[in-house]
């Protein structure tokens, strides 16, 4: 199986947790956005943090329990919470969305999510 990921801009992968940026296009590690679910795929999503910057959100980080799909929770085009966990030497974004709840709980109302049940997701 072949894995493609959607990179970030190369600049970015040279932000480091808690400086600022030099450019508001960029994206920091360690920062949690409201970003928009734009493929997904078997093992996770993608998602745009910032326009033309997308991650990707693996299924594992998608909620606090076990999921067996991705369409159990996420549909493109919803708008979900992420946080940027780590940005490797190329640029690629790993991205969590359970890390980014349980750090901020009180913005996931600012998600919009096109499935009502998938604030409880079926277990595996």
């Amino acid at each position: 199986m072949e894995f493609r990921s959607r990179r970030a801009p190369r600049s970015t992968s040279r932000t480091t947790a808690g400086s600022p940026c030099s450019r508001p296009t960029e994206v920091e590690l360690d920062r949690i956005y409201l970003g928009k679910v734009k493929k997904i795929v078997e093992f996770g999503a993608f998602v745009e943090v910032i326009p033309n910057t997308e991650g990707l959100l693996h299924i594992s980080q998608i909620a606090e329990n076990r999921i067996r799909s991705v369409q159990d929770v996420l549909t493109e085009g919803d708008e979900v919470l992420v946080k940027v966990i780590e940005i490797d030497g190329n640029g690629k974004m790993r991205l969590s969305r359970k890390i980014a709840l349980r750090e901020q709980p009180a913005l996931a109302d600012k998600e919009k999510l096109k499935n009502p049940d998938a604030a409880n997701p079926p277990r595996a």
